[in-house]
């Protein structure tokens, strides 16, 4: 992974329209997505080139629905932050699985 880009924001309805923005805005993909507090905090998480989730995390905070409570992005992640962002995703992957 070149880069991870974060965006916590109030709601679910709020975090899919920060998920629409950055996606519409630079070269990013969704890695995962976190819900705490019932869904009342969503981090949206992406990957792509630094330049791209940069764009994609300032585009988000200037133009969400609701203002995020927080973001950042993280060039060259160290490894074990790689794996933390690999396990959010893969525990979704089986829970979405085990549905079925």
């Amino acid at each position: 992974m070149e880069s991870l880009g974060f965006v916590e924001v109030s709601g679910v309805t709020a975090a899919i329209d920060a998920l629409d923005i950055m996606c519409k805005s630079a070269d990013v993909k969704l890695v995962t997505w976190e819900r705490k507090l019932g869904g009342r905090l969503v981090t949206i998480i992406v990957t792509g080139k630094v330049s791209a989730v940069k764009a994609a995390v300032e585009n988000a905070n200037a133009q969400c629905i609701k203002k995020p409570c927080s973001s950042a992005v993280i060039a060259r992640p160290h490894p074990e932050t790689v794996r933390l962002v690999e396990l959010s995703a893969k525990r979704i992957q089986n829970k979405n699985k085990n549905k079925k």
